[in-house]
Formats: structure tokens, C-alpha cells, sequence
């Protein structure tokens, strides 16, 4: 099998999604290493283990040091694939937000890893122990995601951000369930894991890049869906 190039790192997951909702890797069973599965697909390290990572965020694949990458189970639960049915001017609305929020947020996190603190560390853990708790219950996942970020610009110590971000979040709720019907569960948890640890180091430029990424990652896969 070889993947198109366009949005590689979702054609990636979709590969794995199928060969684990199908069987052809059974739970408890080793996936074919990132070096086996780049020859197979035709595609670079970084796209597989970035969606391998992806998997391993929700708790479908487990992976061991120097054994291998094993499935937990065969739910795959929030990876499923970008839908089409978006109305235009919906779409334009979270393209606008998507934009908006990776210039404010990626200096935002930027400033949050110089300024945080262990309380605010200890709610960020919260938010995404409870995304996880909630993947497959949108309404109450998009609640926690969107605790998660707007604690992190209440940990840059800046009330016109902070404020700002609380302002866009409450005037466009309806992209922003959207945006989780669109998206999954998947990157949320991926990136927020990076972020958070990115602020637990006191990693400024590390939290500014994985927020930029994050942001620009659902700002990619909505303009290639």
C-alpha cells in the first residue's frame, strides 16, 4: 500500500484505525515497527509516529521500551475521520477562530511556562485527565478543553488575554463543538499532553511551538478535508 501525499499524518491513523477495528492486529498483539510500517506506506518516520502517538494518547495502543508497540484495545474511540457536511459559513467562522486563537494562544502558552505555578500545573492535569475521562461525550470533553486553554492564558498573567480568550470562547461555542465533531478526540489529547509538559518544564519556546502545532494542525486537516 502506498499513502497519497496530502495529509499524510490522517491517512497515516486512518491505516491504523482500519487495521485494528478490523482485526488484522488483535488486541495484545505487537504492530509492525515504524520502520517496517515507513517502507510499507511510503511515508516519512515522523508521520508514523506521530500518528502511532496519537493512538497511544487514547489508550488504543500501548508502547514498551525496547519491545514494540502492542493494542490495548480494538475501541477506537475518537479517531475517526474529518466529516464533510460543514456549512460555508460555518466553516469560515472556524477557520477565523482556528487563526485567531493560534496567534493569541502560542504567546499565550509562551508566557504561561515562564509564570506557571504548581497550582496551575495541578488544574491543567485535571483538564486532561477529565478529556480523557469524557472521550465520546463531546459536550463535557469541549468543556474541558476549553478550561484547559483558558487556564493557561490565566497562568500568563495577562487580563487582556485571559480576558480576551474567554470573550472568543463564549461568542463561538457553536465551532467550537463543531470543531470536536470534526476533529475527534485524538489531537486535543496529544497536543494538550505536549503542551502541558512543555509548562511542567518551564519550557517556554517548547509550549509556544506545541501550541502553534496544535493550533495549525486542525487548521490544516479542516483546509485538506
Amino acid at each position: 500500500m502506498q499513502i497519497r501525499k496530502t495529509n499524510i499524518t490522517q491517512q497515516v491513523i486512518e491505516y491504523l484505525k482500519e487495521n485494528i477495528e478490523t482485526g488484522t492486529w488483535q488486541v495484545g498483539e505487537k504492530i509492525p515497527s515504524e520502520n517496517t510500517l515507513t517502507e510499507m506506506l511510503g511515508v516519512s518516520r515522523s508521520s508514523i509516529r506521530m500518528a502511532i502517538q496519537q493512538f497511544i494518547a487514547l489508550n488504543v495502543l500501548e508502547s514498551f521500551h525496547g519491545k514494540g508497540t502492542f493494542v490495548k484495545t480494538d475501541r477506537v474511540i475518537g479517531a475517526g475521520s474529518v466529516i464533510d457536511n460543514i456549512a460555508v459559513a460555518d466553516y469560515d467562522d472556524i477557520y477565523q477562530v482556528l487563526q485567531f486563537r493560534k496567534i493569541i494562544e502560542t504567546e499565550g502558552a509562551y508566557l504561561a511556562a515562564q509564570k506557571t505555578n504548581n497550582i496551575f500545573i495541578d488544574h491543567l492535569r485535571l483538564y486532561l485527565k477529565n478529556m480523557k475521562a469524557n472521550i465520546g461525550n463531546s459536550e463535557e470533553f469541549v468543556k474541558q478543553d476549553i478550561l484547559f486553554h483558558e487556564e493557561i492564558c490565566k497562568a500568563a498573567g495577562n487580563h487582556l488575554l485571559e480576558n480576551c480568550l474567554i470573550d472568543v470562547f463564549q461568542k463561538t461555542a457553536k465551532n467550537h463543538k463543531q470543531m470536536n465533531e470534526v476533529f475527534g478526540y485524538k489531537d486535543g489529547i496529544y497536543f494538550h499532553a505536549l503542551i502541558l509538559k512543555a509548562i511542567e518544564n518551564k519550557d517556554a519556546k517548547k509550549a509556544k511551538h506545541w501550541m502553534k502545532e496544535h493550533m495549525q494542525q486542525a487548521i490544516d486537516r479542516l483546509t485538506t478535508s
